[in-house]
């Protein structure tokens, strides 16, 4: 299944996408959100999309998409977890997760605009591959780590180099700012995508091609980072884990390169579909 929210943003509607059009399933689902996935919610959309797929009205074409996963407790990101990237970046391959977070006022739909930050002098792209916890994770073994996972998503992890690497501080200084996690436009789940460490994960800026990889470059796999992540804090239901980006961001370049008002950035993942966001300047609305 593929799971969509559309609608307003801020009002958000659950619906899905089934062969290449969006419903509104909003009359038999509350939300995708935390108590959506702990408590059963997607065998009974199942159930839904098999008894009452003719009731379901479809949506407009051009309907607005959110991200499709309403209210995470957290955004998980891993850093330098792509061996490529690591290396272009010159820094040495990780001996364990490098951890940060996103706030999650940062998240947006996979086709609104990216803002450039007051202040701003390096915003930067990355395509990612994330996954949605299903299941509460506490202490959870490597092996029974996928039994947590209810699917993939798209993840441009947008990052302002300056206020990330030269402020004084974490990481999260610059991966946390207003429209710096589009998400969507749909999350899969698990049972559609039949190897997650098998895809390719690609990004263009003004179609030119930035970032073309695969995930089988993946230094740490998933099941590794449920595991791993699980041993310092408990993942709920709904939770979004990103797991890194590929070779090919702005700050590889020699000289690097930035986003700047007017651009256009363009990504996808194999099997997760495709988000589009045009880069606008800082606005105080």
């Amino acid at each position: 299944m593929k799971l969509i929210r559309f609608g307003e943003a801020g009002k958000e509607k659950p619906g899905v996408h089934i062969d290449g059009k969006n419903y509104d399933v909003s009359g038999f689902i509350k939300d995708y959100d935390a108590s959506f996935f702990a408590n059963g919610g997607l065998p009974h959309l199942e159930w839904v999309l098999a008894e009452h797929r003719n009731m379901l009205r479809p949506l407009p074409a051009d309907a607005r998409l959110g991200c499709p996963v309403a209210n995470p407790s957290k955004i998980l990101c891993i850093g330098l977890n792509y061996a490529k990237h690591a290396k272009e970046t010159n820094a040495p391959i990780p001996k364990e997760p490098i951890l940060f977070m996103k706030s999650t006022t940062s998240i947006t739909g996979p086709n609104d605009v990216i803002m450039i930050p007051k202040n701003s002098v390096k915003t930067d792209w990355e395509v990612e591959l994330a996954f949605v916890i299903g299941k509460k994770a506490s202490y959870v073994e490597e092996a029974d780590a996928m039994d947590h996972v209810a699917g993939y998503c798209l993840h441009n992890d947008v990052s302002e180099r300056e206020f990330q690497l030269e402020r004084g501080g974490t990481w999260d200084k610059g991966k946390g700012c207003d429209t710096f996690a589009p998400l969507g436009p749909w999350m899969v789940t698990k049972d559609e995508i039949a190897d997650p460490h098998k895809l390719r994960l690609w990004l263009k800026v003004n179609d030119t091609m930035m970032q073309d990889g695969n995930t089988d470059d993946l230094i740490f796999n998933i099941p590794q980072l449920v595991a791993y992540l699980s041993q310092f804090m408990t993942l709920l239901p709904g939770d979004i884990i990103s797991t890194g980006t590929p070779a090919g961001v702005g700050l590889g370049f020699n000289p690097a390169v930035y986003l700047k008002p007017g651009d256009v950035v363009e990504l996808g993942i194999d099997g997760l579909g495709v988000s589009k966001q045009n880069v606008i300047a800082y606005r105080n609305d």
